[in-house]
């Protein structure tokens, strides 16, 4: 059950509109949290059938993350555990070649509110390089690849990832110690925070 506080700032998120000036659409952020939640899903912005549904990740993107994680729906949606908040709340519109890039008002306005309020969280997932720009140390890596590489070097509690989109199956097809090496430890990280004890993340 989220607390007053969270509730209240769930709300405030859900009800901004600083960017639909900028979008030229009707804004709908998109956020799911509890202060109980273990696991954070640090991702990039909606697209458009989760602007549509108002469902996180609901599309195909989505189920390659969940394979990745080796979560089942239920357990990927149940904010007691899991809480996701992406690096631009609102879907930002087509661009040539995909979604534009996510609104920039987002982050700064609404990230340390919420983390201030996700106390227990173990693991937190940095999933495309808007997230791991913003919370991996200033020159950790020179590009996504090799970020996603140095996983271990991540600082505790902080996992990169690449974007579960269509074309990171391509990535993949290049880069096999993704799935050999990466993927395992991934997995285990996950079901240690979602059903571990409680713990601050740093």
């Amino acid at each position: 059950m989220a607390s007053a506080t969270l509730d209240a700032l769930l709300g405030e998120i859900r009800a901004c509109r600083l960017c639909e000036t900028a979008l030229g659409f009707e804004p709908r952020p998109f956020v799911a949290a509890s202060p109980s939640a273990r696991l954070l899903i640090i991702g990039q912005a909606p697209g458009s059938k989760v602007h549509a549904s108002g469902i996180g990740w609901d599309d195909d993107s989505g189920d390659r993350l969940r394979g990745w994680l080796g979560l089942d729906k239920a357990m990927f949606y149940d904010t007691a555990k899991v809480a996701q908040m992406p690096s631009g709340f609102c879907y930002p519109g087509k661009a040539s070649g995909g979604d534009k890039p996510p609104r920039p008002e987002c982050a700064p306005r609404w990230h340390a509110p919420l983390l201030a309020e996700l106390p227990q969280r173990r693991l937190t997932l940095l999933v495309g390089q808007y997230a791991q720009k913003r919370y991996l140390p200033r020159g950790f890596a020179p590009n996504l690849t090799e970020t996603v590489r140095r996983w271990r070097e991540a600082p505790e509690g902080l996992f990169p990832l690449p974007h579960p989109a269509w074309r990171s199956r391509l990535w993949m097809a290049k880069h096999p110690w993704f799935e050999a090496e990466v993927l395992p430890d991934l997995r285990r990280k996950v079901i240690e925070a979602v059903e571990g004890s409680p713990h601050q993340n740093v």
